[in-house]
């Protein structure tokens, strides 16, 4: 465990492919994860790395906001019928709501006409998910036995890896399409075995059909948690709710946001990163070495893991202050840059050459879905609301967000 500041900074800024993902992770979130681009590591990684990330830069994440309104939209409206039909308030869970529109959204930035097909994916993807949360923290070994919940786990698997198959050949017979299975697709076909990557078929259809997983574990369950997050401490600090919500209808009055109007969004993009740091989805920064190497004068032996934990560096006070662990965006105002000595302790996406491609569709997402919402409801908590984060793989609300919400 390293939380030495300037350790951190050597090993998260560090290039070189002699660190990367330790092999536990792959075994342990194998049935979700594989060999994809979040668990493997070196050439593998870098070749991952150079058909994905491409696709999901800035530019090309706003050509996705229009579907991303879409989606949004009709969750809107089935919020604005249920209060319509229970009066003037409704107590809403928002948790699966908000994990049926990421769904939604990354099945048809991933699958494109075929995101219907896609959605039944995620959601076997989900149930997945849940399974193995169950077992992640358990016995060692205790995923080999026979018992329910690791028999679901190979069903689901199966049932998924055959699904993406189907979808994959349905796509090889129809031709090409702009999406992100496409370029996977060409990626498997580009590293033919050349170059000592993937060697035959089996290997290219892995390819395909781990960083499908990826992509749904990497851009589905990580904002749809973050997005509950961040409606939970906007019902909670109402102040902030009618700051967001005032440059919201300043910004984009009664229209749809498009991408000039989020970037001028200052306040919101204050609300998700403060979010973030004090709600990171994930745990741990975690690599291991793969050859003998020094790091800042500490030999660091082959084969070693190192974890960075991402929610002590967010909330260390000497980093952050004598309010780190308080609810204060106002901390984002000139960037992250000004808001903590150290940046590189912000890393809710991650840090260096291991960033993750998919921050910037998570941000626009999620800019797109509290900017609809907050034009449309006022919303805050509901009594019945338990605060409760619980590791699931990530740091979600163990109990739920529940909110009462009104529209405006």
């Amino acid at each position: 465990m390293v939380t030495d500041m300037e350790l951190v900074k050597e090993i998260l800024l560090n290039t070189s492919l002699n660190l990367g993902k330790p092999s536990y992770l792959s075994k342990d979130m194998g049935p979700l994860l594989g060999q994809g681009i979040v668990s493997s590591s070196g050439q593998i990684w870098a070749h991952q790395r150079k058909i994905i990330a491409p696709e999901l830069y800035p530019d090309k994440v706003k050509a996705m906001i229009d579907q991303i309104v879409d989606s949004t939209n009709i969750m809107v409206r089935s919020w604005e019928n249920r209060i319509e039909k229970d009066g003037v308030v409704s107590e809403i869970k928002i948790d699966e709501d908000m994990r049926s529109l990421s769904a939604d959204i990354i099945a048809r930035v991933c699958f494109g006409s075929n995101y219907v097909e896609g959605k039944e994916i995620f959601t076997k993807l989900g149930d997945l998910l849940k399974h193995l949360s169950k077992i992640y923290a358990g016995i060692p070994g205790f995923r080999y036995l026979p018992n329910e919940n690791n028999r679901q786990i190979w069903r689901l698997e199966k049932e998924i890896n055959s699904n993406i198959s189907k979808l994959v050949k349905q796509r090889q017979q129809e031709g090409r399409e702009q999406d992100l299975m496409q370029m996977i697709l060409e990626g498997a076909k580009n590293c033919d075995g050349n170059d000592g990557l993937l060697s035959n078929s089996t290997s290219q259809d892995r390819f395909i059909i781990d960083n499908c997983k990826t992509i749904f574990f990497a851009g589905h369950d990580t904002t749809s948690i973050t997005a509950s997050w961040c409606l939970m401490l906007l019902a909670t600090y109402q102040d902030w709710q009618d700051r967001a919500r005032a440059e919201v209808l300043e910004v984009c009055g009664n229209g749809i946001p498009d991408s000039s109007m989020l970037k001028s969004m200052k306040t919101l993009t204050m609300v998700v990163q403060e979010t973030l740091r004090l709600y990171p989805p994930a745990v741990f920064v975690t690599r291991t070495a793969f050859q003998d190497i020094n790091i800042k004068g500490i030999e660091v032996p082959k084969g070693m893991n190192i974890q960075i934990p991402i929610s002590i560096m967010q909330h260390d006070i000497d980093l952050w202050g004598p309010d780190a662990l308080e609810f204060k965006p106002e901390r984002f105002e000139n960037g992250v840059l000004g808001a903590c000595k150290i940046p590189q302790a912000y890393m809710p996406f991650g840090v260096g050459s291991r960033v993750c491609p998919g921050q910037h569709l998570s941000m626009i997402e999620l800019k797109v879905f509290l900017s609809l919402i907050l034009s449309k409801f006022r919303f805050s908590l509901s009594s019945s609301y338990c605060h409760s984060p619980a590791f699931r793989l990530l740091i979600a609300p163990g109990e739920g967000v529940v909110l009462n919400m009104a529209r405006i």
